[in-house]
């Protein structure tokens, strides 16, 4: 593990998160949202932010949300955000702090598709927070089966392969 990485975990408190890397809340609004559209069931706080990390090899598996999700880059490699688009289209967007190099310090990934994120630096590591609203529930989480995305997105059988689980 790289020794950047392992300090911070440690500093953060991160944990194992189940599609890859480490995680922890930082913030859980204690609002709640009212009259979300029926994609949601019962009641949301209004936003949660985590701070996620992705450690050399790691990679956060092609998951959805219901909700809109705010990745912020903090520190390390660049990281890149695939996101398979409503038409089957893939993009992918590098988060980072080279913008000189078209990297990009926040992006928004919509709700609904489905996405996956890996450093560009396998020998390093990437610091980034996240933002979701109305706020993240694990019921409002999908995280296919590599089959189930292979039949969806053959086109892009190779990247799906690689960034799931079984």
């Amino acid at each position: 593990m790289n020794p950047q990485a392992e300090k911070i975990i440690k500093a953060l408190n991160l944990k194992a998160h189940p599609e890859g890397g480490y995680f922890s809340e930082v913030y859980r609004s204690d609002e709640k949202s009212e009259g979300l559209p029926d994609r949601y069931t019962g009641h949301h706080v209004q936003y949660t932010s985590i701070y996620f990390l992705l450690n050399e090899n790691d990679f956060s598996a092609f998951h959805m949300l219901k909700s809109d999700e705010i990745w912020h880059f903090y520190e390390g490699t660049a990281l890149n955000i695939h996101v398979i688009e409503e038409d089957g289209s893939l993009k992918t967007v590098t988060l980072g702090k080279n913008t000189e190099a078209g990297e990009v310090y926040q992006y928004l990934v919509k709700r609904g598709l489905y996405f996956a994120a890996e450093v560009r630096d396998k020998k390093s590591f990437a610091l980034a927070g996240c933002t979701v609203a109305p706020g993240f529930e694990y019921g409002d989480f999908e995280m296919p089966k590599k089959e189930e995305l292979i039949m969806k997105f053959p086109q892009h059988v190779e990247l799906v392969k690689r960034l799931t689980y079984e």
